[in-house]
């Protein structure tokens, strides 16, 4: 098999919780090449790590142990939260229905900081190569003073934390929301950018609206064809396709030469490499 990144989705969401500080420190001793985490913010301005802005009702209990009604699971808004309250929460405990593998453990929402931090020094400690780190930020402009700040403003904090972690080289940032890439290229020139995708507008259409090309192509797999791998290539783009569980798909992508490839299940990806 050819080289190609192994992108561990939310850590190792297919094994262990999401977006917890055990399922990116998982990833890291299985030997994923990049971690794919999604950020917002804490009412004190804390970058957190979480996929929704919000303590989702499928994986989360509030502070008293007692499960999430889904139709109040938005009342519980991560940027309404000061990070001490939001670390009372337990999003690790409650079996996710589509990973009935995952070997649940309590775990709170990390901040960022936090595991940058804790994977560094695990990589050090394995004597491995150093972690990638493929941060999503969270954002739309229907949620604009909502459940997050503006996009200048999360963009700022985030680069903050990376800077801060010394893993600027080795960080990227992705959203599906283009203003997101747009402040990111102006206050940190030097990050590469992802622009996710989960629909069928043509390339050339998204990266009109961008107004530049960014470092990297990320659609959803059902996207991905030969002609939409030789567009990307010929833009001089990488593409990392996402969320790739089965084999039957990780080995149709592979044949397509992507750049990589973002799964639940890293230990799959790494087997079929025969690198686990």
């Amino acid at each position: 098999m050819q080289s190609i990144e192994v992108h561990g989705h939310r850590g190792c969401r297919g094994l262990l919780p999401e977006n917890t500080l055990p399922a990116f420190l998982l990833a890291t001793k299985l030997g994923a090449d990049v971690l794919e985490m999604d950020v917002v913010l804490s009412a004190d301005g804390q970058v957190v790590i979480s996929h929704e802005p919000w303590f989702s009702a499928a994986i989360c209990r509030d502070p008293n142990g007692h499960p999430i009604p889904v139709a109040s699971e938005q009342q519980h808004k991560l940027y309404q939260l000061p990070y001490d309250s939001i670390r009372s929460y337990d999003c690790g405990l409650t079996q996710h229905p589509n990973f009935p593998q995952q070997q649940l453990i309590a775990a709170p929402k990390p901040l960022l900081l936090e595991v940058l931090t804790a994977v560094e020094q695990l990589a050090q400690q394995l004597a491995r190569p150093a972690v990638q780190y493929s941060i999503e930020i969270k954002c739309s402009p229907e949620g604009d003073g909502l459940f997050h700040p503006t996009p200048d403003v999360i963009v700022g904090a985030v680069g903050k934390v990376i800077q801060a972690a010394h893993v600027l080289p080795r960080a990227r940032l992705l959203s599906f929301d283009k203003r997101v890439l747009i402040h990111a290229r102006q206050q940190f020139p030097t990050l590469p950018s992802c622009l996710l995708v989960e629909d069928y507008i043509p390339l050339q259409q998204h990266i009109a609206e961008l107004e530049f090309t960014p470092t990297i192509y990320g659609p959803m797999q059902a996207l991905v064809t030969p002609a939409l791998v030789a567009e990307v290539k010929a833009m001089s783009m990488q593409l990392v396709p996402w969320t790739v569980n089965s084999e039957v798909d990780m080995r149709r992508l592979l044949q397509l030469s992507v750049s990589g490839i973002t799964t639940d299940y890293p230990d799959r990806l790494l087997r079929l490499l025969g690198r686990l």
